[in-house]
């Protein structure tokens, strides 16, 4: 297929977010960003409507609360972030590898998502259903499919759907050394990374779509509201099997 022909290929009803956990503040040059830049442009190019969140810009509490405010804290920024995230039909989560795992920030974005993982939609489902995630990961150390499991893992636990290579990443050579945009480091020309960062990209976009038509995850066997309510879907106790 040239890409003459992707100009059929259009998803103006969807939203997605992309959260930049970077450590380094804005206007600092984020060699995450590199990436994000790249995916968003294919979703752009297609008609998603895209929003991009730094996240350490922001006053983001520590904790797993929906307001960290009624808990302590003074500030907390993540209630005024949240609707945007939860409106999005893609999430894609972002950032560097630190000491072979992912940065605090991208720890503190897991944590405030997971404090609303016990809310439910309209079906009753958990609230996350019918989303779906990815995540890019960079560095000039080792760690990016660690990273990514661990990310992906939990944005399914709380109930994101998470299409095939549904990660991408970068990293240079072992130890210091250039990053993904510095000039000379061959990240922005890495067939590798530029293929997994357009396959999940698009793999980001079918599977929503495709959510986005069905209504979702069909509402039955998963539906929290309907088991509290004694519904059990077909669930047998063993002891009383024949």
């Amino acid at each position: 297929m040239t890409d003459e022909q992707t100009s059929g290929h259009d998803f103006s009803g969807l939203r997605a977010t992309f959260v930049n956990c970077t450590l380094k503040r804005s206007p600092e040059v984020s060699n995450t960003q590199g990436l994000v830049d790249a995916s968003a442009a294919i979703m752009r190019k297609h008609g998603v409507d895209v929003d991009e969140i730094r996240l350490v810009d922001h006053d983001v509490a520590t904790g797993v609360w929906p307001d960290m405010r009624e808990h302590g804290w003074e500030n907390d920024d993540w209630p005024s972030l949240f609707p945007g995230i939860i409106a999005s039909d893609i999430l894609v989560v972002a950032g560097p590898i630190w000491l072979g795992d992912n940065s605090s920030q991208t720890k503190v974005l897991i944590e405030r998502l997971y404090a609303h993982s016990g809310e439910l939609n309209d079906k009753g489902q958990y609230l996350y259903y019918g989303r779906v995630g990815g995540c890019i990961i960079t560095g000039n150390e080792d760690g990016i499919k660690h990273c990514a499991q661990n990310v992906l893992y939990s944005l399914q636990h709380i109930g994101y759907t998470i299409p095939p290579n549904a990660d991408a990443g970068w990293i240079g050579e072992a130890g210091p050394g250039p990053s993904y945009l510095d000039p000379g480091s061959g990240g922005p020309e890495n067939d590798f990374t530029n293929r997994n960062t357009t396959f999940m990209t698009w793999n980001l976009l079918h599977l929503a779509k495709l959510l986005k038509e069905a209504g979702g995850v069909p509402g039955y066997g998963n539906q929290r509201s309907e088991w509290n309510a004694g519904t059990r879907f077909d669930w047998e106790n063993p002891e009383y099997r024949s």
